[in-house]
């Protein structure tokens, strides 16, 4: 059984994630239009977009996901640009140097990703952010790996936990961001930025157990 691949194939998980933003742009911003300006699907697509660019001339994981970071810190408006740059950045230093991705480098991927943002932002579990994705998909693959050393199971129970989390937000109250001014109107619709991180956290999971068919 397969349960790596190399860095240079891993460029696929970055393509993969910009396709499927590219796809979701027009749902992104319907659930943004809920509680939101309704401009996240736009933003987002235009800064993958612009990352696709460049990343047509990397060769590998590595230098995909820090041409991703970098336009998205640059080039999208808001809070979410440097959110996800953050995110992007945190995969980019785990995985340097590294001529072969496996279970355990993906989990330093997920951890780093999600310690950059505890870094840059106060937000918590509950709070109806994107947190609400990455804690418990995190949380999950490194549960299933340490216990199973199974990558593909992991990588399944990160996707769900993923899905999970952005489908728990609907009930949330929003605590942070433009949502929280809405107050208790903001409960009953799903956050757009944990919609759009599940989205890339799913992908990145489908994608990586394709490489290791």
């Amino acid at each position: 059984m397969i349960v790596e691949f190399t860095n240079k194939d891993g460029k696929q998980i970055v393509v993969a994630i910009i396709e499927a933003i590219q796809k979701n742009k027009d749902y992104l911003s319907e659930v943004d239009g809920a509680i939101g300006d309704g401009d996240h699907g736009i933003n987002m697509n235009k800064g993958v977009t612009l990352a696709l660019e460049e990343i047509n001339n990397t060769e590998n994981l590595y230098a995909s996901l820090g041409v991703l970071a970098k336009v998205l810190m640059n080039k999208i408006g808001g809070s979410m640009g440097p959110l996800y740059g953050s995110i992007f950045m945190g995969m980019q230093m785990a995985c340097k140097d590294k001529e072969i991705i496996d279970g355990s480098v993906i989990g330093s991927m997920l951890t780093q990703a999600y310690e950059n943002i505890k870094m840059i932002s106060n937000a918590k579990p509950n709070d109806k952010t994107l947190v609400d994705v990455l804690d418990p998909s995190v949380a999950a693959y490194q549960n299933v790996y340490a216990q199973s050393k199974d990558v593909k199971k992991a990588l399944l129970a990160c996707k769900k936990a993923a899905h999970g989390g952005m489908l728990a937000t609907i009930p949330m109250q929003a605590k942070l961001g433009r949502a929280s001014r809405l107050g208790e109107k903001s409960i009953g619709h799903q956050d757009a930025g944990a919609t759009s991180c599940a989205i890339m956290i799913e992908t990145l999971c489908e994608t990586a157990i394709s490489l290791m068919a």
